[in-house]
């Protein structure tokens, strides 16, 4: 087993991303220092693990205000969202994409928290995919073990969070695009509800507008940290403010345990370890477990497929409108055309698919009228070695492959419900497995008041370790 890491005797240590603003705010340490030192970790890492789709080492963005609350904390921003000066290519390799004009409206948001942004990070084409591999250009490897997947869509943010370059990185999650990378690079990854935080562009002409942004992070605090600075900046006043959570709460939460998928996907042993694992450990802190069964039909998984579908159609359809003149439809990657061909192949059943998918939330909400959380694997099965999610596989095989993996982060996008992935198992050979969490909408305090309990009952595995 081959893992890579940054972690050294430096300016950030083995911090997080609190300690980091903690000793900014004394003057023990600068910007300039933390940024300088996570250059250095990524210039080190990075040539293995090809996760930095656009450095920005040369100028550094750092935060004109020490008022937010991660003053000087180097990030990486994923791919996907503009931050001016800088192209946006969504990971594809059709198109060749010119330097935004502009900071999208979330960078603004995002950088507001004082971050010091020092680069893009790498991801599949449009985000289509659970593992960030290319047609030709190499993939982004997991740190754990270079043979495997860091997972995705934000996979670039997750494998330079769980090697140590930064502490804390952007994600953002259409259909477990934080939940995935985070659980197969033992990290913390929260899907906020939709409309937590401001909108990317991407997402606002959506039928259904199913992406969450957020970040990747190695500590429960660190996401508990970013979700209050990210209220400080703006807060939605449609949903109850969540606050700075700090610790786990002093109630008794009724628990509801899901193994089964919404495809019936057949779970692996480790992970389904990690789960039961973690049940019993909310059971000794007096919590009530129970079984329960998914909300939705197996239809669901359908209709999300058709969904998926339409969104790859969109995506290739406009490329030239959209993206760029450059945009060749021919170049995107097997999975994203396939998608395409798949969603015209089966035109007629769009309309349906998109009115029972927005019916799944009010099947959800009923979930939490007995339970406070529901506890359930992330994905059926441990991450894959490299090539086993590839664009470059059949069409077909590499949908069942996605399917059987994929089984339980949809239904969170399509409710608009909030979920974080936690690193509570290890495979034989290592590997970290993630199990989530989720909760009703508009209730992350409660999915982070958990999460310190579990964070403290069994703390999390080290890569540096």
């Amino acid at each position: 087993m081959k893992s890579v890491h940054a972690f050294r005797d430096d300016a950030l240590g083995d911090h997080d991303a609190v300690a980091l603003a903690r000793l900014i705010r004394t003057g023990e340490l600068s910007p300039q220092e933390l940024a300088t030192a996570a250059i250095a970790r990524a210039r080190t890492v990075d040539p293995e693990l090809n996760a930095v789709e656009l450095p920005a080492y040369d100028t550094p963005r750092y935060a004109h205000s020490p008022a937010g609350g991660l003053y000087g904390v180097p990030t990486f921003i994923k791919d996907n969202t503009d931050v001016a000066g800088l192209p946006t290519t969504h990971g594809s390799e059709a198109f060749r994409a010119r330097p935004a004009a502009k900071d999208g409206q979330y960078t603004a948001q995002y950088l507001g928290t004082g971050m010091t942004f020092i680069g893009k990070t790498r991801m599949p084409e449009f985000g289509l995919s659970a593992s960030t591999e290319f047609m030709t250009g190499l993939p982004t490897r997991n740190p754990w073990n270079t043979e495997y997947s860091i997972g995705a869509s934000s996979g670039g943010s997750a494998a330079l969070v769980a090697a140590g370059v930064v502490p804390i990185a952007h994600a953002n999650d259409g259909g477990g695009s934080i939940r995935i990378p985070a659980a197969c690079g033992g990290l913390v990854g929260l899907k906020p509800s939709h409309g937590r935080h401001i909108d990317g562009e991407q997402v606002r002409q959506l039928p259904i507008k199913m992406i969450s942004e957020g970040v990747v992070t190695r500590t429960v605090r660190d996401t508990a940290a970013f979700v209050a600075a990210m209220e400080d900046r703006w807060r939605n006043p449609k949903l109850a403010p969540i606050g700075l959570v700090q610790g786990p709460a002093q109630r008794q939460l009724r628990v509801g345990l899901m193994m089964e998928s919404v495809n019936d996907a057949t779970v692996d042993a480790p992970t389904r370890d990690a789960v039961e694992r973690t049940a019993a450990l909310l059971e000794q802190a007096g919590h009530i477990v129970e079984p329960v069964a998914p909300p939705v039909t197996p239809q669901f998984a359908e209709d999300f497929v058709q969904y998926w579908g339409l969104l790859a159609d969109l995506a290739v359809s406009t490329g030239k409108l959209i993206l760029d003149k450059s945009y060749d439809a021919g170049k995107s990657d097997g999975l994203a055309l396939g998608l395409r061909a798949h969603h015209r192949r089966n035109l007629s059943r769009t309309p349906g698919a998109l009115l029972r998918l927005n019916r799944a939330a009010a099947a959800y909400a009923r979930l939490f009228t007995r339970h406070e959380v529901v506890l359930s694997p992330v994905l059926s099965h441990t991450t894959p070695k490299l090539g086993h999610l590839a664009p470059t596989q059949p069409y077909d095989q590499l949908m069942d492959r996605l399917l059987r993996y994929c089984g339980y982060t949809p239904l969170h996008n399509i409710t608009k419900t909030p979920a974080i992935s936690l690193p509570m198992g290890r495979t034989p050979e290592g590997l970290p497995v993630g199990v989530m969490l989720s909760g009703a909408y508009g209730d992350e305090r409660t999915l982070l008041e958990v999460s310190f309990l579990l964070e403290e009952a069994q703390p999390f595995a080290r890569i540096q370790d």
